[in-house]
């Protein structure tokens, strides 16, 4: 059993998948930061201070006990308070989509720097060739007639 795994990890598809979702995950990281540290504070920026974290819907009570501030997303999220979270949504929406436009970019640019291979003419089956012999055959007898 020992060996069929370090076949199957030696395989060049699982390696690959393995540096992929490694560089993925690192790039993830780097695409929130970038939307979070970034993007978002130039957007809430044009829009007057707009900071979307804090756009919420509590959709429950808040606990007798909690002593914190009643617009404070996070405080209230870890205080237990169910919470409709649409700016983190907007937030995390935003994300996915600079992420898809970022992947997206490299697919046509590795389109472009990777060579296409040339796709071979398909060879016609055998029965396709004898046919048209066949059909060339019996046009030459009737111009011969």
């Amino acid at each position: 059993m020992l060996k069929e795994f370090k076949a199957f990890i030696a395989r060049g598809n699982v390696l690959d998948l393995a540096v992929a979702v490694i560089i993925g995950a690192a790039f993830g990281k780097i695409v929130t930061s970038l939307t979070d540290d970034i993007i978002m504070p130039i957007v809430g920026k044009i829009f007057g201070g707009l900071d979307f974290s804090s756009y919420f819907v509590k959709m429950g009570p808040v606990p007798a006990n909690y002593t914190g501030s009643l617009t404070d997303y996070a405080a209230l999220k870890k205080a237990g308070v169910p919470l409709l979270g649409y700016g983190e949504f907007i937030t995390q929406a935003v994300d996915f989509i600079i992420l898809a436009f970022i992947i997206f970019l490299l697919v046509k640019l590795a389109t472009r720097v990777i060579p296409k291979p040339q796709a071979e003419a398909a060879a016609d089956p055998a029965d396709v060739v004898l046919l048209r012999e066949i059909r060339d055959e019996l046009k030459a007898q009737r111009g011969a007639a």
